[in-house]
């Protein structure tokens, strides 16, 4: 039941502090999986009854192409912004540059499978970058991230407030 006496939107009882979240990168790639997951599931129905089981595996390589390249700047940004927090960006970038020259040594020198069907191939690969890049934008959004260590009080202060 409604307390009526409260004014409209009044929190009743103590406020939580709210602080940084505690695993940004884990909680956006745990999201972005989710909606990943869920794209390839209903591409591949798409694929099965379309062309059939090649196209249920070629969607579900396109789909780990994507996780996989977009997914292990998300990993590496949980186990060292944990580390150093700051120094994160730097690591970004250098897990780009890998993954770029790494994926495209591996895709070049292996080639295509001869059951792979590209239309399938293309369409997981740019429905899953779509969502996986839109789930990171508003994850990320919603994230709260300290810019500022929060003022110390001396302790003569800290009784007086």
């Amino acid at each position: 039941m409604k307390d009526k006496s409260a004014p409209h939107g009044a929190v009743r009882g103590p406020v939580k502090v709210a602080g940084p979240s505690a695993t940004p990168w884990l909680n956006i790639l745990v999201k972005c999986l989710l909606v990943a997951v869920a794209a390839t599931v209903v591409l591949a129905v798409a694929a099965l009854v379309v062309s059939g089981w090649p196209g249920v595996g070629s969607v579900a390589f396109g789909a780990a192409v994507v996780v996989a390249f977009f997914g292990l700047s998300l990993l590496v940004g949980h186990i060292y912004g944990r580390k150093n927090p700051s120094g994160a960006i730097g690591v970004f970038m250098v897990t780009y540059l890998v993954k770029v020259v790494g994926f495209a040594v591996i895709l070049f020198t292996l080639g295509a499978p001869t059951w792979l069907n590209g239309p399938w191939f293309a369409t997981a690969g740019v429905v899953v970058v779509l969502l996986w890049q839109a789930t990171e934008v508003v994850t990320f959004s919603r994230q709260r991230l300290q810019l500022y260590n929060d003022p110390v009080k001396p302790p003569s202060e800290a009784g007086q407030a």
